[in-house]
């Protein structure tokens, strides 16, 4: 899938916190929709979700995810855990295996108990938990560049940098990906949320 749907989105783990990072290009083939995609999510204040995929399968994948989570956080009274919310996520993939939403899913955040969660869930929704990941058109660029620099005693500064620089990386040779980056960092303390816009330089060349 990560061949026909343009996108690059990351996620890498520390022992602070989870770091989610994607581009903000909004392709079908060759033809540039929007340059302006949200393609991050929040489900509450400890769990965050990057997507790569069809922008409408998106969409209306997260509007049932969150509702879902909703519900079932009132009715037994409970925090979810991350795990939790990657297999309620599976669930709903799953049940649509005859005509499957056409996404890939990074799921990051952090338990009730502290401990850094980061799970990987392809369209039907198998689930891996990985130390950092990357899906979509530009995954193989940007899980090339987080192998290279990837620690395991990352700070959660280095991280955030990391994962910018792995999306930038591929949307210098992805054209499925482009047009910014957007960056959510989830800690004990909460949510946080970065925009980044890229310079585009022009140089013009005259002869005589």
């Amino acid at each position: 899938m990560s061949s026909y749907f343009g996108a690059t989105s990351v996620g890498i783990k520390t022992k602070d916190g989870v770091v989610l990072a994607t581009d903000r290009r909004m392709s079908y083939g060759t033809f540039i929709m929007s340059k302006n995609a949200k393609k991050i999510f929040t489900v509450n204040n400890r769990v965050g979700i990057a997507f790569a995929g069809l922008y409408g399968d998106i969409s209306g994948l997260i509007r049932f995810l969150q509702a879902d989570i909703r519900s079932y956080s009132i009715t037994y009274n409970v925090e979810p855990t991350v795990l939790m919310v990657a297999k309620r996520l599976s669930l709903i993939m799953y049940s649509y295996k005859v005509l499957p939403f056409f996404v890939e899913t990074i799921v990051g955040g952090l338990d009730p108990n502290g401990n850094t969660r980061l799970y990987v869930l392809d369209s039907l929704g198998s689930i891996t938990e990985e130390p950092y990941a990357a899906v979509g058109s530009g995954a193989t660029i940007a899980l090339g560049y987080l192998e290279a620099h990837y620690r395991d005693d990352l700070t959660l500064e280095e991280a955030e940098e990391l994962a910018e620089n792995a999306v930038k990386t591929a949307i210098i040779r992805d054209a499925g990906s482009g047009d910014g980056i957007d960056v959510l960092t989830v800690t004990k303390e909460g949510v946080k949320e970065k925009r980044i816009t890229l310079e585009v330089k022009i140089t013009e060349t005259r002869e005589g």
